[in-house]
């Protein structure tokens, strides 16, 4: 491919992950809300926090309910389980958040056209460190809720997936920061030679 199609394709994946970002930043700061409406659906609890503050009813005020969800943040721990829900997804998300941030900035040096550098290396290792805190998350939630129900069950759950899939996503980020790290020593070196 050339340097200007990849570029575009970079401008537009560039366009999606911030707009990723946004919305992460945004849920993430209604996320005790959420747990405390609904813990056991917390979509429907999302949804129902929305549709009242954007479609308020005769009763409803927005201002009460802007308020309640910074409340929600003193709230949410005093529930054993939904204070461990809350912490998991506020841990995944501020991880989600720096991994997106790291995204972006390996997009804007691809939009410079300098891929190979530095930066994009410790920027790669940034979001292995956060994949791997992800995953050490979703093992504590897993761990916690077999132990808070006395079953097996939290095991088939999609936590139990995270911890070996945002394991992955580490080493991945891992092996592709060694290989940054060496393609920008290497241009380095070649451009010293020329």
């Amino acid at each position: 491919m050339e340097t200007a199609s990849v570029q575009k394709i970079a401008r537009v994946l560039r366009g999606l992950v911030l707009a990723a970002l946004v919305c992460n930043l945004i849920i993430l700061y209604l996320v005790p809300a959420a747990v405390l409406l609904d813990s056991q659906d917390l979509l429907s609890g999302v949804r129902e926090y929305l549709a009242g503050i954007f479609f308020p009813g005769e009763d409803d005020i927005v201002m009460a309910g802007i308020a309640g969800s910074f409340l929600a943040w003193f709230w949410v721990w005093r529930d054993a389980y939904a204070g461990m829900l809350a912490l998991f997804l506020v841990v995944s998300g501020v991880c989600t958040a720096v991994i997106l941030r790291q995204a972006l900035r390996v997009l804007d040096s691809i939009l410079k056209s300098h891929p190979f550098c530095e930066e994009n290396a410790r920027a790669l290792r940034r979001a292995a460190v956060c994949g791997f805190l992800i995953s050490a998350a979703a093992l504590v939630r897993v761990v916690f809720s077999v132990f808070y129900y006395r079953s097996p069950m939290p095991l088939a759950s999609y936590n139990a997936l995270f911890v070996p899939i945002f394991a992955m996503f580490g080493l991945l980020c891992l092996v592709m920061s060694a290989l940054f790290r060496q393609a920008a020593e290497l241009k380095a070196e070649n451009d010293l030679t020329i």
